[in-house]
């Protein structure tokens, strides 16, 4: 029989930053990332009946002499969340120069291209380490990559070996009529728009452009 869950379950939230801004993006049209990670977290939070415990953001971040605009966005951001007491976990971006543009003239520049590396491998640690610690008993992921479902099966095994009840859930943008997929094995739980709009973070980091 399966342990049951506690009355007030403890919930770590942990988000993959990019993954969370290109679907927002995408569904709701906006620009830059907006999203406050402890409001959103909290207001899943209280929704569902969890205990949130710790906020986890996880991103790549550009070097400042190649992107100064959005390495400075995020150092601004990171402050704010650092002040929120949310964990933090940044790693810089890689480049690669593949892209080539072609100007009129015949020449062409190369433009750095920006990969994040290791960022989804950072928090599938996490998940595991934090789950072997018995530090929650939900695991609320704001992605949807599909290579966290290897996670969720590895997470019923410990719940299993420790005797107790674990959830694992993958929060993400959604949008009516839209075939929008959250983590296989997983709970899913889905964002409206007036959901995300409640839980905009109040201060644009965006520096002024010259």
């Amino acid at each position: 029989m399966s342990p049951y869950p506690p009355s007030f379950p403890k919930a770590v939230a942990f988000f993959d930053g990019q993954n969370l801004y290109r679907s927002a993006k995408d569904l709701f049209n906006y620009i830059y990332p907006n999203y406050d990670p402890l409001r959103i977290a909290q207001h899943i939070c209280n929704q569902k009946g969890w205990q949130l415990v710790n906020t986890r953001f996880y991103t790549g971040v550009p070097i400042q002499a190649v992107d100064p605009f959005w390495h400075n966005f995020w150092a601004a951001k990171f402050a704010n969340m650092g002040r929120q007491k949310v964990h933090l976990f940044r790693r810089e971006l890689r480049y690669s120069h593949e892209d080539l543009v072609a100007f009129t003239n015949g020449q062409t520049q190369d433009i750095p291209k920006g990969r994040e590396k290791g960022i989804d491998i950072r928090i599938a640690i996490d998940v595991l380490r934090l789950a072997h610690q018995r530090a929650y008993d939900v695991a609320l992921i704001f992605s949807q990559d599909q290579d966290f479902s290897e996670v969720a099966d590895e997470i019923r095994t410990i719940s299993k070996e420790q005797d107790r009840w674990i959830k694992i859930a993958s929060a993400f943008p959604w949008v009516p009529h839209i075939n929008i997929r959250g983590i296989n094995n997983t709970e899913w739980i889905k964002i409206d728009k007036a959901t995300y709009d409640q839980c905009i973070d109040p201060i644009d980091y965006r520096p002024r452009r010259p």
